[in-house]
């Protein structure tokens, strides 16, 4: 007689048990299902909170490029790695709003804007609020990643229309190491707090791929799945290899471990919005599509991100017309959060 396979706990999809304290071991655990249980159960909990055939798309822009001082193992605009990337000033106010006008022609709901610092300076900031504020007006979301904020400056892109700051933690806090040597983690927890307590929506992943263990990948879930509240916005990046940093010759996730890590942060956060983000030139239709089953429901839209390329616009509409997705009206984790506030315990 075969031996009966334990079972795993997992929440309840109620308001009660939406913010559970998860444990690298109970994260562990839902990497470890059949892959086919995994995705049912990921795709059980996306359509409690989320249209299931709904993507919200969001626009990437580097609006400053290249010589930041940060020793990232996996960046091309590290000033530390010979890559050959160019580097550029701040863009100017038109040059940016040319590119959100476009982003927005093509469809994408909110304009996310990049610069290549360790800290912006106040006058550095100056331009970027400016910038946050000509964004919104044009009726987009807008999200900037400025690198690690001082006191006092989440609440001035507050002021000027922001909605969502990215900062990533990149991986678990026993792989940082390996990966980042010229801030702590705990400097990357601070700025996220800042922008929490400044009333910002937080847009907070990691990046898969860079050589870190299963158990690893379950230590960044759960470091993002135990903030409080959990990130309404959660990218989920695939290490894309650049010649010229350390992490170039670095062997491929198993793209099944990709979706896993899709569907097991999907199971941890119902409510955020999950984000397919860099790597998706190099992933099949059918990988990407597998992400959605899994729970993932944002991607990047456009033909670059910071400094990789991406799928062109048109392949990702044709992807979508296959698949039968379309794009969200809404903001689908305002959405997800009130749908949470307003639902009964069990």
């Amino acid at each position: 007689m075969a031996a009966m396979k334990p079972t795993i706990s997992t929440p309840t999809i109620t308001s009660a048990h939406a913010q559970q304290a998860w444990s690298v071991t109970q994260i562990l655990q839902l990497y470890e299902r059949p892959f086919l249980d995994l995705l049912h159960e990921a795709q059980t909990v996306h359509r409690a909170y989320h249209q299931p055939s709904t993507v919200q798309l969001s626009s990437l822009l580097s609006i400053k490029t290249g010589a930041c001082p940060e020793d990232c193992a996996y960046c091309p605009q590290s000033a530390r790695h010979d890559t050959g990337g160019k580097q550029e000033a701040l863009m100017p106010l038109e040059d940016v709003l040319e590119a959100a006008r476009k982003a927005q022609a093509n469809g994408a709901q909110r304009f996310c804007m990049g610069a290549a610092w360790r800290s912006p300076t106040a006058r550095q900031l100056d331009s970027v609020v400016e910038m946050v504020g000509a964004v919104k007006a044009l009726g987009l979301e807008t999200c900037v990643t400025l690198g690690m904020l001082k006191e006092g400056q989440a609440e001035r892109l507050r002021d000027a229309g922001l909605d969502y700051y990215n900062h990533n933690l990149d991986t678990s806090p026993e792989f940082y190491g390996n990966i980042i040597t010229t801030r702590s983690y705990q400097d990357r927890l601070d700025t996220l707090e800042r922008v929490r307590n400044a009333g910002v929506h937080v847009c907070c992943g990691g990046i898969v791929g860079m050589g870190e263990s299963r158990k690893e990948r379950a230590g960044l879930i759960a470091q993002l799945a135990n903030l409080s509240p959990y990130p309404e916005s959660v990218p989920v990046n695939n290490l894309v290899k650049v010649a010229g940093t350390p992490l170039e010759t670095t062997p491929d996730i198993d793209p099944f471990e990709f979706v896993r890590t899709v569907a097991v942060a999907r199971i941890t956060m119902p409510r955020a919005v999950v984000r397919l983000s860099a790597g998706r030139e190099t992933m099949s239709d059918a990988v990407q599509a597998l992400c959605f089953m899994a729970g993932a429901n944002s991607i990047f839209y456009g033909e670059q991100l910071l400094t990789t390329a991406n799928p062109q616009v048109n392949q990702d509409q044709q992807l979508f017309q296959r698949l039968g997705l379309t794009a969200a009206p809404d903001n689908p984790a305002t959405a997800a959060f009130e749908h949470d506030s307003q639902a009964t315990p069990a």
